[in-house]
């Protein structure tokens, strides 16, 4: 019988909420490896595109 937590809208998530969730769901790595050309899984390439996705 506590508090019931309203589920939050994807579309009100900030770009560091998504990755996050990316990071728990195994899509996105917790650590940039630093490689010259960024990987797929990349955490700081899966911020860039939320952010781009957002400002579109």
């Amino acid at each position: 019988m506590g508090k019931k937590h309203k589920k939050k809208d994807r579309r009100d998530e900030t770009p560091a909420e998504r990755v996050r969730r990316l990071m728990k769901a195994g899509k996105v790595k917790k650590k940039c490896c630093r490689s010259s050309s960024r990987c797929g899984k990349c955490p700081v390439l899966a911020l860039r595109k939320a952010k781009a996705k957002l400002a579109a």
